[in-house]
């Protein structure tokens, strides 16, 4: 096969756009690139004044420092007995999930409780009978 006969495809892989067109192109997409706050609220960039040669040490020492932080705090959060003794958890061994309808079934037990007390109750003239009202305190004497 001689070179002379040999046709070589010199078309280029991915059109590139000539002259005014091109530079009208990249203004285009200059025109329409996000906001510096916009990408500072994306997380995109940092919001920092730091230069950007210190700008990943600063974020590894705001980490460094937040970690610490919680691991205080952790360190010196109450245990479970004093957060039920100061009614901020209550004291159940049920489910969360479950600790709602615990806690209204106490309630109705309660409210039974004392309405079974309140019809059983004494009226004034037996108390008065027993000693416990004088004749004079009796409320139905003045009613």
């Amino acid at each position: 096969m001689s070179t002379e006969n040999a046709v070589i495809d010199e078309t280029p892989i991915s059109p590139v756009r000539q002259g005014m067109e091109r530079r009208n192109s990249l203004e285009k997409h200059l025109q329409h690139r996000p906001e510096v706050q916009d990408l500072k609220n994306r997380h995109i960039l940092l919001d920092t004044t730091a230069a950007p040669a210190l700008q990943s040490k600063a974020l590894e020492l705001e980490r460094q420092r937040a970690t610490d932080n919680l691991k205080k705090g952790l360190a010196h959060r109450p245990d479970r007995e004093t957060l039920v003794e100061r009614n901020i958890l209550p004291d159940s061994n049920a489910a969360p999930a479950l600790q709602g309808h615990q806690k209204e079934l106490e309630r109705h037990m309660r409210a039974d409780s004392l309405e079974k007390g309140l019809q059983h109750r004494p009226t004034p003239d037996e108390l008065v009978k027993k000693g416990i009202l004088d004749a004079a305190q009796n409320p139905v004497k003045d009613a």
